[in-house]
């Protein structure tokens, strides 16, 4: 039988394919110290991952390299997750990591730290510089990720609990190198339209690397200069960050803080039922007294006996039952009538029946749209419905008529 000869090229390529069908190679964690290290001109990172009695070699490509956050060093241990392939050209396996967390402390808290000492040292924090927030909320903005879990989390409370308010979303990226000017940006749009009685500023839960837009400084000043007072919704209960001391409010979730920006129409209501008690029960004690006067009054006139005077006195007791009779039961209309009138207005001002009537909110490249200025031909308009959100490009522009793009 004649043997057959295999090229290196095609024995790699067999080894290669067997690593990367491989799903237990697909997702792999892995711990170690850095060895060799090299961050090259286009921002990947080389360098080998080793314990006591092995090695591996890493690669990180920049897409992901940039988004760590701390500086990697020789002798540094860390946590990585990645999948393991052959590199070709040498024939040795190696791991592509898209994550990579510093053991310990880490970078990210000290710097954590660090920040919070120096605007705390700054007043950033201080009692006296918190804002009130408002007890009956006309509008809420919520400055958060459109797409996620918060916003709708926010949403369903507060129809949920207080439908006469209004939400505003003002769009931005909440992970990522580009979430804290976003972030930061949107805080100061919501400032110059003002349009809301409050902010809601956050996102889900996540890592320490998910959250840290949150903790930088331009996100902390630009809630600090905020004339509106903001609500701090980043992550879950126990998740801390820079923004949650500078604001106003923090929550713990952000379901929490549309709990706390707004008051609940179960507790209004029951409020209402309580004044409509306590003015039932006054008015029957009112009707009471009276009877007890009315009755002190007959008796005074069968002791004085005298016919005329009595009869007066009697048609003057029917009046007075009369009319407590009539204003009892106008006040009692009044205020039911009151409570019909409040609860249509509760359903009129519910703000996904305006949606449903057609209303929508426009913007280009995150900025609403009020005037025709602000848009040019070719733009691609975003008009934000009850339901979704239609993208359609701007071919021409007329104001009062006039054919300006």
């Amino acid at each position: 039988m004649e043997e057959r000869y295999l090229t290196v090229t095609a024995l790699t390529k067999y080894i290669k394919y067997k690593f990367d069908h491989d799903h237990h190679l697909e997702e792999v964690l892995l711990e170690g110290e850095i060895s060799n290290f090299k961050h090259n001109s286009r921002g990947h990172f080389y360098f080998t991952l080793k314990d006591e009695n092995a090695s591996i070699s890493v690669t990180m490509f920049s897409s992901f390299a940039r988004l760590v956050k701390f500086e990697p060093k020789d002798g540094m241990k860390v946590f990585v997750k990645g999948n393991v392939t052959v590199y070709e050209p040498s024939g040795t396996y190696q791991i592509n990591i898209k994550e990579m967390k510093s053991d310990g402390v880490g970078d990210l808290y000290l710097a954590f730290q660090k920040l919070k000492a120096e605007l705390e040292k700054e007043g950033l924090f201080a009692v006296e510089h918190k804002k009130p927030l408002p007890p009956f909320p006309q509008c809420i903005g919520v400055i958060t990720s459109p797409t996620g879990a918060a916003i709708r989390d926010i949403i369903h409370t507060v129809e949920r609990r207080y439908p006469l308010t209004r939400i505003i979303l003002y769009p931005a990226i909440v992970q990522g190198e580009e979430a804290k000017l976003d972030v930061a940006r949107q805080i100061k749009l919501a400032n110059e339209q003002g349009l809301c009685d409050v902010l809601i500023v956050g996102r889900g839960g996540g890592s320490i690397e998910d959250l840290w837009a949150f903790n930088e400084r331009v996100v902390a000043m630009a809630i600090y200069e905020s004339k509106i007072p903001i609500i701090s919704a980043v992550g879950h209960e126990i998740d801390f960050t820079i923004a949650d001391f500078v604001a106003d409010m923090r929550a713990a979730t952000p379901t929490a803080a549309a709990e706390i920006a707004t008051p609940s129409i179960d507790v209004l209501q029951g409020n209402i039922n309580y004044y409509i008690e306590r003015m039932t029960k006054l008015l029957k004690q009112k009707i009471e007294n009276a009877k007890l006067y009315l009755a002190n009054m007959d008796q005074r006139l069968d002791a004085l006996n005298p016919m005329t005077m009595l009869n007066h006195k009697k048609q003057i007791l029917r009046e007075y039952s009369k009319q407590l009779t009539l204003l009892i039961q106008r006040i009692l209309l009044e205020k039911k009538s009151r409570f019909t009138i409040l609860d249509s207005k509760l359903g009129a001002l519910n703000p996904l029946a305006i949606m449903d009537k057609g209303y929508s909110i426009s913007s280009v490249n995150g900025e609403i749209i009020t005037s025709v200025s602000q848009v040019h031909k070719h733009d691609i308009l975003c008009t934000q419905m009850k339901n979704g959100v239609i993208k359609s490009e701007i071919l021409e522009v007329e104001e009062n008529g006039n054919k300006i793009v």
